[in-house]
């Protein structure tokens, strides 16, 4: 009985510690993350069932405190309110220490009251899943000691582990510190990696906190989001419903106002777009600028401002806007465009502005910057004038 009822060769037991894994893996990104805690699809019962099941046997999470925390990390994202955010915390806290702070968080009743809605509330939540959290992951291990005998402990110690460490810790904390971003949105959120397999597409974690709800993390075409695959085969037996997904645009050429169908792919999409007009208007005359009126500034500085540039929207410190004024001073191209770029930003800010004065605004901005005279601002108007946004194929 020392290598339980199943009595595996040693590799067995490395195959059932990484499809254990992988199924608790999916288990938190489809059913607690996309399904629950952004609603971007929605489950059958069934499915529903077995991923709380297995998590609860597996992590001992609760649905509600999961979801209620992460939507709070979207609401308070990088912010003292956060409650996992390397920004403030450190990397080195979030990484290491990211069930502690998960655990701590879940004792806010006040984050559950308010974050918490819509979870699942039956009998088996009131009665089992929640008040004995802890029970089931006792029974996980009663079970793999039968079935697998010593090395089930060992299979189960890595399940205790591996949602804490990649999940808590990689994502949470990794995913807001390092890596590549798609898009310039307002918090520093990064893909760590394209190819989302080992943590079920989380891997890319910037493109998530551009379109929270959206059911499919990926959105280049080099881009690998192993989770969605899996969402893709529930549709096809039925047992899934995606209800939101990233918007796709192309651009209409030759358009030469901007109407209601572009200001409303406009509005949806805004963040890719800021992300187009900071890596086709500004860094490629920043490059230009360097080259002529800012040489003799020292490169680190140079990649101080362009970083700047890039994450506009994430809060910088005081040297790091007088490197930014210092740099405008100097270039009145790159000055221009800057604040053309802040302009168009606060007009994306308007929440209370009617479709009228949001059209005649952008009307206003795209004649203006065609004034200017600069190439690059002009080709980023026609691009404006001709955005739009296809519908996807599967819903």
């Amino acid at each position: 009985m020392f290598y339980g009822v199943l009595n595996l060769p040693w590799w067995g037991y490395v195959i059932v510690t990484l499809v254990f894994t992988h199924i608790t893996i999916a288990c938190v990104t489809i059913f607690l993350h996309r399904n629950q805690a952004h609603r971007a699809l929605d489950l059958h019962p069934v499915v529903s069932h077995f991923f709380r099941a297995w998590l609860w046997l597996t992590t001992g999470m609760e649905t509600k405190a999961w979801a209620a925390i992460h939507r709070k990390h979207h609401a308070r994202c990088e912010t003292v309110e956060d409650p996992h955010s390397p920004q403030v915390l450190g990397l080195a806290k979030v990484l290491w220490e990211g069930t502690e702070l998960y655990r701590r968080e879940a004792k806010n009743q006040e984050t559950l009251a308010r974050y918490g809605q819509g979870t699942p509330d039956d009998w088996l939540e009131r009665h089992v899943y929640t008040p004995y959290s802890g029970k089931g992951i006792l029974i996980n291990l009663f079970l793999e000691l039968i079935l697998f005998g010593v090395p089930g402990l060992t299979i189960w110690a890595i399940q205790m582990a591996w949602i804490p460490f990649f999940a808590a810790g990689i994502i949470n904390g990794v995913g807001h510190y390092w890596g590549y971003r798609n898009f310039a949105c307002q918090d520093a959120s990064r893909n760590i990696v394209p190819w989302g397999i080992l943590i079920g597409g989380e891997e890319l974690h910037n493109n998530h906190h551009t379109y929270p709800t959206s059911a499919k993390l990926s959105v280049k075409w080099w881009e690998i989001d192993i989770g969605w695959v899996y969402i893709r085969t529930l549709m096809f037996l039925n047992l899934a419903k995606v209800k939101r997904v990233a918007p796709k645009t192309k651009i209409v050429p030759g358009k030469k106002h901007i109407d209601a169908d572009a200001l409303h792919a406009l509005l949806t999409n805004r963040i890719q777009v800021m992300t187009t007009y900071t890596k086709s208007v500004v860094l490629p005359l920043l490059h230009q600028e360097k080259q002529n009126t800012l040489l003799g500034i020292k490169k680190e500085i140079i990649q101080r401002v362009k970083s700047i540039l890039v994450c506009a929207d994430i809060p910088f410190d005081d040297t790091g806007k007088h490197y930014l004024e210092q740099f405008l001073e100097r270039s009145r191209a790159l000055k221009i465009v800057y604040n053309f770029g802040e302009q168009l930003k606060s007009i994306w800010n308007r929440t209370t502005a009617t479709q009228k004065e949001l059209l005649d605004a952008l009307h206003e901005w795209c004649q203006q910057a065609e004034a200017t005279g600069i190439q690059k601002l002009q080709e980023f108007v026609n691009y404006l004038r001709g955005y739009t946004i296809l519908q996807p194929s599967f819903l």
